[in-house]
């Protein structure tokens, strides 16, 4: 057998125990469902990054990610979030980033500060490759006193608001060859084996996901499906089916994900110069509450550098 082919046994066995990871299940409703059942669409192609630190540096060169999404806007205080990530690959092995996430909703306002290190193990001369990611995050979470409506001094508020900072950490694994890209992640180490979420509910417990890029020489430049499958915490499991299309020798994409928490993330892209990529998307609102609120709008921005 291959190095190859037990390398992808190896981390089919990983991902299948993330799988059975135990998850507490129950029915979405309007007044429990949080901004992290729906992740930042660019997590899937554009930026992977954001879903798996393993991912950090996996491609050569210097890769800065920008997005903004605006989550239901006919609601006032309704969730407005930001991602910042950068992701530089120092040799043949070594990748690091930085993932800056804020989030604010009402008067809550969370950020999140993540430092990478990835490192990525050839598996042969043809690409074939193994990567380990491993991110220690600082989280931060405030109530805005400027936006309250009513006495600003309740003891509640400031209570709130001397909570001390915590410490999360991230693993990733990936294995990728240029067309097949299988994934495991855990978001919140600290959380799955102490017990203790200082979290939001309805946060990842695990992300897992697999594509396979076929590369055709037309105006189609490439079709690249992917699976992916996110246990969260308090809410029924997640699965993810979509796929990315590029066209014109990669200087345009289109791409769907299907979601079974009822909704839809789609998105169009075009790629200047292949430096800069531009891609924006539409998430239609989850099904329990579609009747509620209009869906979600994000744009995301790359920029490739030192390739």
């Amino acid at each position: 057998m291959c190095i190859r082919s037990y390398t992808c046994t190896y981390l089919l066995l990983l991902l299948s125990g993330l799988f059975l990871l135990p998850v507490h299940s129950k029915a979405q409703s309007l007044g429990t469902t949080p901004a992290l059942l729906e992740p930042s669409g660019t997590q899937y192609f554009q930026n992977q990054y954001l879903a798996n630190p393993a991912m950090a540096g996996v491609d050569t060169g210097l890769h800065i990610n920008a997005a903004y999404r605006n989550q239901w806007s006919k609601i006032d205080g309704a969730p407005v979030t930001q991602f910042l990530t950068a992701d530089y690959a120092m040799g043949k092995r070594v990748g690091v980033g930085l993932n800056i996430f804020n989030d604010k909703a009402g008067l809550l306002n969370r950020t999140r500060v993540a430092l990478t290190y990835a490192y990525h193990l050839p598996l042969s001369e043809w690409g074939q490759q193994l990567s380990f990611g491993l991110s220690l995050a600082w989280n931060v979470e405030r109530l805005s006193t400027k936006d309250v409506d009513g006495e600003v001094n309740d003891p509640s508020i400031g209570t709130f608001n001397r909570r001390d900072d915590y410490f999360e950490a991230s693993y990733g694994m990936a294995y990728t060859d240029g067309h097949l890209n299988l994934q495991g992640s855990i978001p919140n180490l600290r959380g799955l084996f102490t017990g203790t979420d200082k979290g939001v509910d309805g946060g990842n417990v695990f992300f897992t996901a697999a594509s396979y890029k076929f590369i055709t020489e037309s105006a189609i430049s490439s079709i690249e499906p992917k699976l992916c499958y996110r246990g969260v915490k308090g809410y029924d499991n997640i699965v993810d089916i979509g796929v990315n299309v590029t066209c014109l020798d990669n200087l345009a994409n289109v791409m769907a994900m299907y979601h079974t928490s009822k909704s839809v993330t789609a998105g169009i892209g075009v790629n200047v110069l292949r430096t800069v990529a531009i891609q924006a998307l539409y998430n239609s609102q989850t099904g329990g509450i579609k009747t509620y609120v209009d869906g979600t709008y994000e744009i995301g921005a790359t920029i490739h550098l030192f390739r």
